[in-house]
């Protein structure tokens, strides 16, 4: 059964950390809590001491509005903060200071769009600017765990939360929609994706006749699909057995795939939101928003569509490229030091992206440089590498960061185009292979075989076209 027969209805909470910002949301802690000994990134503000008092990074309102810009959203001239009071173990304070308030409070930002493939539109409830909780590490499985450990290094970490509508009707829709999410992140430089947990989700399920599920902190969009994949087939065993979808919490165990009840889901009133008295309310001016507009750098949908008019690549490729801003950077280098877009945009989308993806590495981490894509192109363009060979060459020097001539020279994968040479290893070949020389005297479809023979004696280095129009000269004269 589809899902949109279920019924299916997914909403997304998405939390962007603004690993851009050198410090904290609220106090001068350092952002990079990554590899520190836990429990060393944090100060009074951090874990709320009496007597301490937050203080808003300015850079965070500017990315903010960065990214509503970027979404279609309408951003509110007034800008306030709540507590929202919760005791759990990651919130030092017993309350998280955020900007949504169910009572009539506003959030940063409102009603925006994502348009994806299909195109469908969907739509994004609110953008909101908060502080990010502690990590919990958890000793054996969440349910049955012999121990919870917490690390206060993440405390107070500027993220902003973007929630959808209930727009999204399969797991594959979410996917989909978290990956255009992802490219419009990266193009405004303000997370990076590639760090983990630098964009959590949390997704809210519900199918027809059901009630709304929401799932905690998955860690990466692949697991988000898996995670309402399973909670689509649990909620339907549910409902076909007659049994009632609680609402309620769970947590998506990767190791065993399978969602884990947390805790009853709380409702709005439960979170006792209401002003933090130590922040005051800020204004945004229309010269405020007008000059982050003006930063606005180059989104994907843009970039696609300037690959294509610009360098005359096809629409697959410029849509893979504008994706990842690493990959267009990438290939406008590379056309810089020798123009031949068709070809680069080939071999960056067929080749060095898969292999990238087989190894789970970035762009970055890898050791091909634009000089050394735009010299194996130009050695197979003037036949001194075969397609193969070359290939050869390029996983090699992504390894190494050897320049594709010394590898080639070093293996002896140059191709070779003597032709007296050549012809010294057909000659070899007829020799040895009398019976097959026959063969193609009566029939054509058997020199292909030779052809073959001849290649493996030059070790795939010989051009193949020259290598068959020799054979038939030496055909012509044993017949």
């Amino acid at each position: 059964m589809e899902e949109n027969e279920l019924g299916t209805k997914i909403g997304l909470e998405i939390h962007v950390q603004l690993t851009c910002l050198k410090t904290k949301l609220f106090c001068g802690c350092s952002s990079n809590y990554r590899g520190k000994e836990p429990n060393t990134n944090l100060c009074p503000i951090c874990m709320g001491l009496p007597g301490s008092l937050p203080v808003l990074n300015e850079k965070a309102v500017k990315v903010a509005t960065l990214v509503s810009f970027a979404l279609s959203m309408h951003i509110q001239s007034r800008m306030l903060f709540f507590r929202k009071n919760y005791y759990y173990p990651d919130m030092p304070k017993n309350f998280q200071i955020t900007q949504y308030d169910q009572a009539g409070g506003v959030p940063f930002s409102t009603n925006g769009k994502v348009v994806i493939e299909g195109p469908r539109q969907i739509r994004i409830t609110r953008i909101q600017l908060e502080e990010d909780p502690a990590r919990l590490v958890y000793e054996g499985t969440i349910d049955s765990s012999t121990a919870t450990l917490v690390d206060y290094n993440r405390a107070g970490i500027a993220l902003i939360e973007i929630v959808t509508e209930p727009d999204l009707r399969s797991p594959k829709d979410a996917r989909v929609f978290l990956d255009k999410l992802k490219s419009i992140v990266e193009s405004l430089g303000i997370s990076e994706s590639s760090l983990e947990g630098s964009m959590r989700c949390d997704a809210n399920i519900s199918l027809k006749g059901g009630i709304r599920v929401e799932i905690k902190n998955i860690s990466s969009f692949k697991e988000v699909e898996r995670a309402l994949n399973f909670e689509i087939s649990r909620q339907k065993s549910l409902i076909e057995k007659g049994m009632k979808v609680k609402k309620e919490t769970r947590h998506w165990d990767e190791v065993r795939r399978i969602t884990v009840s947390l805790r009853t889901k709380e409702a709005e009133q439960d979170y006792r939101y209401f002003p933090e008295p130590d922040l005051v309310p800020i204004e945004l001016s229309n010269e405020f928003l007008q000059e982050i507009k003006c930063e606005m750098p180059e989104l994907p949908e843009a970039l696609q569509q300037r690959l294509i008019d610009q360098y005359s690549i096809s629409i697959s490729n410029a849509k893979i490229l504008s994706e990842n801003k690493d990959f267009a950077v990438y290939f406008e280098q590379c056309n810089k030091i020798y123009q031949s877009p068709v070809e680069i945009s080939n071999w960056i989308v067929s080749d060095i992206i898969p292999s990238l993806s087989k190894k789970e590495i970035s762009l970055s981490k890898s050791q091909i440089s634009p000089n050394s894509l735009c010299s194996l192109i130009r050695m197979l363009k003037a036949g001194q590498l075969n397609r193969a060979t070359a290939k050869r060459v390029l996983n090699e020097s992504m390894e190494t960061g050897k320049l594709p001539e010394s590898i080639a020279k070093e293996q002896g994968l140059t191709k070779i185009v003597d032709r007296s040479q050549i012809e010294r290893v057909i000659n070899e070949v007829f020799e040895k292979n009398q019976p097959a020389v026959k063969d193609a005297i009566r029939n054509e479809d058997a020199i292909d075989f030779l052809v073959g023979l001849s290649m493996k004696a030059t070790k795939g280095q010989a051009d193949p076209k020259l290598i068959n129009e020799i054979i038939r000269e030496k055909l012509l004269e044993w017949s």
